[in-house]
């Protein structure tokens, strides 16, 4: 493919924003504007240089790097940790929470509630006070394009649906498991503090976090188990070793 550099305007801003883990929707006008009328071009360009555009068909381009093995970092999974416990949250309030993650918003008001409820998750996730909660999550959620603030409203973007699905493929595990009868409880993800060897990428923005990365699961035993597992397969899994605890100290 020809790819004439003159016509991507905006390939410094958009290779600057996707490298550091960004997330470009709709929201963000000239960069999805453009990334959508010339977007061959941008994904050849890149993948010339070792990166995998990907577009949702939801409306939001991000970064895959084609090397694997990546680690998984503390953020990474502190979102997808936030992400689990909001959905059950909201189902417990009886609110639909596609309809609150799919465009819709949370209250700062509603943190504090938040926090206490689920203190023993957030604190495997070094989240402790509201301020943390904050710093820690929801000013991250936001820096990588997952929502926007706005006088104390955090309104979620269509990449949300990245961490959405995971959670939505662990609840249907869970449904399935109950409805074979099953003893097996089904989780939520755990935070191992353990910086050996290579886990399963979930988001590649290693580049702002100032954690050191840590991985997921004991990828020595799990890579031999599961050599083709997926992304989505893997933090599922993740997902579920928490709550067989939860369930079990229950």
């Amino acid at each position: 493919m020809n790819i004439d550099l003159k016509e991507l305007t905006q390939l410094a801003p958009i290779f600057r924003e996707l490298f550091k883990g960004y997330h470009i929707s709709r929201r963000d006008t000239e960069l999805y504007s453009q990334l959508s009328n010339l977007q061959d071009q941008y994904r050849a360009l890149f993948k010339a240089q070792g990166f995998e555009l990907v577009c949702d068909s939801r409306g939001f381009y991000y970064f895959v790097p084609e090397q694997s093995g990546a680690q998984v970092n503390k953020t990474a999974q502190r979102l997808a940790l936030f992400t689990f416990i909001l959905v059950e949250h909201l189902a417990d309030q009886g609110r639909d929470p596609l309809a609150v993650l799919d465009g819709g918003s949370l209250g700062r008001d509603e943190l504090p509630a938040l926090l206490d409820k689920y203190r023993d998750l957030f604190l495997q996730a070094e989240v402790q006070t509201l301020e943390e909660l904050e710093e820690k999550v929801l000013r991250r959620i936001s820096q990588l394009g997952f929502a926007a603030e706005e006088n104390g409203v955090y309104r979620f973007l269509p990449p949300m649906h990245r961490f959405l699905d995971v959670c939505l493929s662990v609840q249907q595990d869970r449904d399935l498991a109950a409805s074979l009868h099953s003893a097996l409880p089904l989780p939520s993800p755990v935070l191992i503090d353990d910086d050996s060897g290579d886990a399963i990428q979930v988001l590649e923005e290693q580049q702002l976090d100032e954690d050191p990365p840590v991985a997921l699961r004991d990828t020595t035993t799990a890579d031999a188990e599961y050599p083709d597992e997926s992304e989505e397969q893997a933090l599922t899994r993740a997902l579920a070793e928490e709550r067989a605890l939860q369930e079990l100290d229950r």
